[in-house]
């Protein structure tokens, strides 16, 4: 997946750490990323934090999804700042899961919280292409 990750990569979103139901992620926030209040955009938020969700619950050669996710946001952050997503399974059963997503800023103050449902479809994930991404 990491290979083939063309969204990370737009938005410089960098794989910190992985393991079989978890995932860190980091987001800097550049100028780009912010609203017409000078805050970091809700949605880019979002995507860090789904796209950590993503990396967590895609454990194995099926392919899973979303099925649903919701975020609260507890903090505004601003260009120049990193945002660092811890997701995590908190169960998985089947075909479905849950993961919770924590979102931080550089000195570890909570941004957001997001929850994430998983479904894992019948599909196995395809192979990367030759000469596909680089490193993740």
């Amino acid at each position: 997946m990491a290979e083939t990750d063309r969204a990370k990569e737009a938005f410089g979103i960098e794989i910190a750490e992985l393991a079989r139901g978890r995932a860190v992620l980091t987001m800097p926030v550049t100028d780009r990323m912010v609203n017409g209040f000078g805050i970091t955009h809700g949605g880019l938020v979002f995507t860090l934090a789904d796209t950590a969700f993503a990396y967590a619950c895609n454990e194995d050669a099926t392919v899973t999804v979303a099925s649903g996710a919701d975020i609260t946001f507890a903090k505004a952050t601003h260009a120049g700042q990193t945002l660092t997503a811890t997701a995590e399974r908190r169960w998985r059963s089947g075909r479905n899961g849950l993961y919770d997503v924590t979102i931080v800023d550089e000195t570890g103050e909570t941004v957001a919280e997001f929850r994430g449902r998983s479904f894992s479809t019948n599909r196995t994930a395809p192979a990367a292409p030759e000469g596909a991404g680089g490193p993740a």
